[in-house]
């Protein structure tokens, strides 16, 4: 199975099967920050956070899990993301 595909096995079931297949592949993702945080949302500050980014230039590796992808999609107007 592709990870983010639909199997056609049970709902529950599919999303179990398609994080064992995510973590078993261990990709990762090199995130910078190449703008400023100020001005803007809470919400988008607590996701640059959560990547582990506190200043411009800052550069972190990060696993790629739909958890980590929706925070850089969210913030993908601050970031470079470059796949590791």
């Amino acid at each position: 199975d592709v990870p983010g595909t639909y199997c056609g096995e049970a709902r529950q079931e599919c999303r179990r099967n398609h994080r064992l297949i995510m973590a078993s592949e261990n990709k990762t993702v090199r995130v910078t920050l190449k703008r400023s945080t100020n001005r803007r949302t809470a919400a988008h500050k607590a996701c640059v956070a959560g990547l582990g980014l506190r200043k411009i230039g800052h550069t972190v590796t990060v696993q790629d899990t739909p958890e980590n992808r929706g925070m850089i999609n969210k913030v993908s107007y601050l970031l470079q993301v470059e796949e590791a």
